[in-house]
């Protein structure tokens, strides 16, 4: 299967996600919150810096479980709003 290469939004997109987990995380040590979600840190560190722009739904719902953040929360840091209003 071949990737096809990131958009510009899809890269914007996946450095306010990283930004807004890195927020949400504070005073946490990424590798406790990588262990309480089940994810490696390397992983966490690559959604943070925005180098996993597009991590997959288990991941986010995993960070969404351990950190103050929704699913909800999230899809409004990722989408478009007129991607959000769309859908329906």
């Amino acid at each position: 299967m071949v990737r096809l290469p990131l958009t510009a939004e899809q890269l914007a997109a996946g450095k306010r996600l990283g930004a807004q987990i890195r927020q949400a995380r504070g005073d946490l040590t990424l590798g406790d919150v990588a262990q309480a979600a089940g994810i490696s840190p390397e992983t966490l560190r690559k959604i943070e810096t925005g180098r996993l722009a597009t991590p997959a739904f288990s991941t986010i719902a995993a960070l969404a479980r351990v950190l103050p953040l929704s699913l909800d929360q999230l899809a409004e840091t990722c989408l478009a709003r007129d991607d959000l209003e769309n859908i329906g």
